[in-house]
């Protein structure tokens, strides 16, 4: 058996999920323990209540929910009673006996799994120790239970891809499709804690793919002034839709002041995911002879990267985001160094113009030849050697030749008019 432990600030989300996997059929809830009722016997509101009630006993714990999943084996099939028998062991050896806690049996797996909700506030308002939870209890329970149940041992074998907690799955918002309130807090929940962003407008470049945006509204107005915060559903041409909920009105109170938190620490936490970043951009200009803005930004996103880019109402570019889903990081374009900014992007994709004022079909590469070497040396230890050897393949170019130059460019020799004798 294999289990994994997730911990969150939001139990709404822990819980939308796994409910969600019901509504959609590929999951069921099995069990209620610590409940006054069987779980077939409740309803949502009843279901989550119970978690809600207890955590405003403590306001204080900013991680108070927990996400459990426990898989077994793809050759094990056990009976529904005996997967409730497991799960109820395994919470009593945790130390979450005398939780209120859900137990979801999911079906959309090749392996037989359960997942546990609950949260780590106790009925006297005191919390749970959260710290190496899975390392000081979950680790002897597992193995005690595998023992006690008769299940296939973990030990000594890989934890395979299949056996990861899934994220939540998240979809754009449509106007009018749902309740406002919830489908904003659908994407916060999934989007607050799972992206790294340092800035609003980096924040701002994920929401929008959901048709959601965080708004301090004008400079002069009163939000913005008192430090307020909105967040909005955008149309289809991404323009605000509908009434603008104020971040206070949330359960989970993604406020400014939250998110100035958060800013704060993903700034260090995305500092090696740069790299992965700059790369990326950098091998994708040195593909094609001449590109546009929206080419490269299709080749970056066969690479997990989305670029958004910020016009003004002329349609001039005067900033461009990079949105990693890989690495889940998000970087301003000037954060990541002046040659990956929006006046430099457009330098090194566009096309030069000669002196008249016509179109040159000549692109100038950047970086050139030193620079290309310069970049090489820098990053020798970080880039892969599928890297290398495009960045090889650019440098023995005829282009980057030093004594090559471009037929357009050639001076045609002018043929000597030999003066006759007159007549």
């Amino acid at each position: 058996m294999v289990t994994i432990i997730k911990t969150s600030h939001s139990i709404r989300s822990i819980f939308n999920y796994n409910e969600n996997k019901v509504k959609a059929g590929v999951a069921e809830c099995i069990a209620a323990g610590n409940y006054p009722v069987d779980a077939d016997k409740m309803n949502d509101t009843i279901k989550l209540n119970r978690f809600i009630k207890r955590i405003e006993l403590n306001e204080n714990a900013k991680r108070n929910s927990v996400h459990i999943s426990l898989n077994f084996d793809p050759s094990e099939n056990h009976s529904k009673e005996k997967l409730i028998a497991i799960a109820d062991t395994y919470m009593e050896k945790i130390g979450f006996g005398m939780q209120p806690y859900l137990v979801y049996q999911h079906h959309d797996a090749g392996h037989l799994h359960l997942h546990v909700v609950t949260i780590n506030i106790e009925r006297d308002g005191k919390r749970i120790d959260l710290h190496h939870l899975g390392i000081r209890k979950s680790e002897p329970a597992r193995k005690e239970i595998e023992e006690l149940f008769g299940l296939v041992k973990a030990e000594g074998r890989k934890k395979k891809e299949e056996f990861t907690l899934q994220p939540i799955a998240v979809s754009k918002v449509l106007y009018g499709r749902i309740e406002s309130k919830k489908a904003i807090s659908n994407v916060l929940n999934a989007v607050l804690n799972q992206y790294k962003y340092a800035s609003l407008p980096e924040l701002n470049a994920v929401l929008k793919q959901y048709n959601v945006v965080a708004d301090r509204g004008s400079e002069n107005s009163k939000i913005f002034l008192s430090k307020g915060l909105m967040y909005r559903i955008l149309d289809e041409q991404g323009k605000p839709i509908g009434v603008p909920i104020k971040a206070s009105d949330f359960y989970s109170k993604p406020t400014l002041k939250f998110l100035e938190e958060k800013f704060k620490r993903n700034e260090v936490r995305r500092i090696p995911d740069k790299t992965r970043v700059k790369n990326t951009i950098d091998i994708a200009l040195l593909r094609e002879r001449a590109m546009s803005t929206n080419e490269l930004a299709r080749l970056l996103e066969k690479e997990g990267i989305n670029t958004v880019f910020r016009r003004s109402a002329e349609g001039l570019l005067y900033g461009i985001t990079y949105v990693d889903h890989k690495t889940k990081s998000v970087f301003n374009g000037s954060s990541l160094g002046k040659e990956y900014s929006a006046k430099a992007i457009q330098e090194r994709c566009g096309l030069k113009f000669d002196g008249g004022g016509k179109r040159n079909q000549i692109h100038e590469k950047l970086p050139l030849k030193e620079s290309l070497i310069n970049n090489m040396q820098q990053q020798k230890n970080t880039l892969t050697i599928p890297d290398f050897v495009k960045l090889l393949d650019i440098l023995i170019q005829v282009e980057y030749s030093s004594d090559y130059l471009p037929n357009q460019l050639k001076n045609k020799r002018r043929k000597k008019k030999r003066k006759g004798l007159s007549n």
